[in-house]
């Protein structure tokens, strides 16, 4: 496989990612974002701890969807992430608006 190959195929890989957050995105109330991962999730908490004068943040999310194009199965019933980096909590905007099925 040439580099530009490979090119190709991640490039196709992130465009289906795209197409399939998409797709998905309307049916969850949170954005989570940590250092490693993009999350979208129906319920979360975060919470810091302290350990040996270190804080860390404890995120628990509940109906996710992961962000990772190298991941088979991106949908999850639970997912827990320990880090010491920020971690980001958007709550998505509802809409009035239902767009048709099709």
């Amino acid at each position: 496989m040439s580099a530009e190959d490979l090119e190709k195929y991640e490039t196709e890989m992130e465009l289906t990612l795209y197409r399939e957050y998409r797709d998905v995105v309307g049916i969850f109330k949170y954005v989570v974002e940590t250092d490693r991962r993009f999350y979208l999730c129906n319920q979360v908490d975060v919470k810091a701890r302290t350990e040996t004068g270190d804080v860390f943040f404890e995120v628990t999310m509940t109906d996710c969807w992961v962000w990772d194009m190298y991941r088979p199965a991106r949908f999850a019933r639970g997912v827990k992430v320990l880090t010491f980096k920020d971690v980001n909590v958007e709550e998505l905007a509802t809409s009035d608006f239902e767009p048709p099925k099709p």
